[in-house]
């Protein structure tokens, strides 16, 4: 019998092998997180070394992945942005679109939108509910779940497109069993090396896992280490190959009103375009000649986008998709600045956007998980900040006391905290009007910022 046809009788509210039928959202979500592995909370641990279970899942589900159309988008770095933007483009071109990202900040359900709205708790709860006897059967992780309930939903709600963002890697990523419209990878950097792979060459392999036959792959960034990789990927599966740096070029780029501003040129035009993003650090820069390429390839494929679309959603890409911890300002004097950035290439570009920043005096909040490449992150850090060491409520979360004494060694000094939101007290207690509080170093530690 097929999973979308099981019937279900009422039983006692106990989680396990006998299936609970009366938990509500919060309940259900925390079924999830208990009973599932979850790389965000175990790590490495959490993964499946193939794509048998989402498989499996889907097949159950009667294969709703080859029922809507799809953008795949993998990267080390710019993969979240990417997608946003994207799916603000699409959303304002008039397609109803959905959107698949991770992890979430606060919510669930911020991994599964349509039209920037929400999947409805709900639609959460029923589909647990019915994937009770799978979970017990199969035992997949939290991520092979979530993909299969986001594809499900995205089906039943008929999108025109969806733009689906990778977990980890891309070529055994739970969901790379789809076969899309269009394939992005944006950047490639160090980082889960334990599982892709210790060079650029070899990380560069496993997201272009997700190089479909015949299916155009834009690629945002390349190195002397990785074009070859892409190079060979995309011809044995005969997919053409967009470099997004030979499409277009930023000629200048600058802020106003909290936005940033940047003229683009296209290759064999004349005329430049300018863009508003309400992203505004500075690395969005390379992100917004991806999604241009990328949207450039939709058009080829009779994907109805005018240029005054592309314009007005990008200036309104949190709005419109639910976008947050990008560089994002949540209140001034102090300035309080939220980045999701974690990884050695992530935090270097922080670094950068600091440099052009103005501020009296720096505050940054840091917290990291375990498996990252601690020494390289901290390394690049500013010791002329004041440091607020923490780290979230997760188990891979680095002990605080840990991250000081590992940031020591760079002469970076500051006291040891409970929790982000005591961090924050603290540094907004002690920061004069002009100053600038950063939080950075873990996506989950970002989540947590009341």
């Amino acid at each position: 019998m097929r999973f979308h046809n099981f019937t279900f009788t009422h039983g006692p509210d106990i989680i396990g092998h006998i299936y609970t039928f009366r938990m509500n959202y919060q309940q259900t979500v925390d079924y999830l997180y208990t009973r599932l592995p979850m790389f965000s909370r175990i790590g490495a641990a959490a993964l499946k070394p193939d794509l048998t279970n989402t498989i499996k899942l889907c097949h159950e589900l009667g294969d709703p992945h080859t029922r809507f159309r799809s953008i795949h988008v993998a990267g080390t770095n710019g993969k979240g942005s990417v997608s946003h933007m994207l799916a603000a483009v699409l959303q304002k071109a008039g397609y109803r679109t959905a959107l698949y990202t991770s992890p979430h900040l606060h919510d669930f359900r911020e991994r599964i939108r349509i039209d920037g709205e929400m999947i409805p708790e709900h639609r959460v709860v029923d589909f647990v509910k019915r994937a009770a006897p799978l979970i017990d059967a199969i035992e997949p992780s939290f991520f092979e779940l979530t993909v299969a309930m986001a594809f499900e939903y995205f089906a039943d709600e008929q999108v025109d497109i969806a733009i689906i963002e990778t977990g980890l890697g891309g070529r055994l990523d739970s969901t790379n069993i789809i076969t899309p419209e269009l394939s992005v990878i944006t950047q490639i950097g160090l980082d889960h090396q334990y599982l892709l792979g210790n060079t650029l060459a070899e990380i560069a392999g496993e997201k272009a896992g997700i190089i479909k036959q015949h299916v155009p792959v834009v690629i945002g960034e390349t190195t002397p280490e990785t074009l070859p990789v892409f190079l060979q990927q995309a011809t044995e599966k005969v997919a053409p190959l967009l470099l997004a740096g030979d499409k277009f070029r930023a000629t200048e780029w600058f802020w106003e009103n909290h936005e940033l501003v940047v003229n683009v040129e296209e290759a064999h035009h004349n005329d430049a375009q300018r863009y508003h993003l309400d992203l505004s650090g500075i690395y969005q820069v390379k992100n917004l000649l991806t999604v241009l390429t990328a949207l450039s390839a939709l058009r080829e494929k009779g994907w109805q986008i005018e240029q005054g679309v592309i314009r007005k959603a990008l200036k309104h890409v949190r709005r419109l998709t639910g976008l947050h911890g990008r560089w994002e300002r949540i209140s001034e004097h102090p300035s309080v600045i939220l980045d999701v950035a974690h990884n050695e290439d992530g935090m270097r570009q922080i670094v950068e956007q600091l440099e052009v920043t103005t501020y009296h005096q720096l505050h940054i909040i840091l917290g990291m998980v375990q498996d990252k490449s601690i020494d390289a992150v901290v390394a690049l850090l500013p010791a002329t900040a004041t440091y607020y060491f923490t780290q979230a409520a997760l188990p891979r979360a680095l002990p605080a006391g840990e991250l000081q004494a590992i940031a020591s060694k760079y002469n970076l000094e500051g006291k040891i905290y409970a929790n982000v939101n005591d961090a924050m007290n603290t540094a907004k207690a002690a920061a004069h009007a002009d100053d600038l509080i950063l939080v950075c170093g873990s996506v989950f530690l970002v989540g947590e910022v009341r």
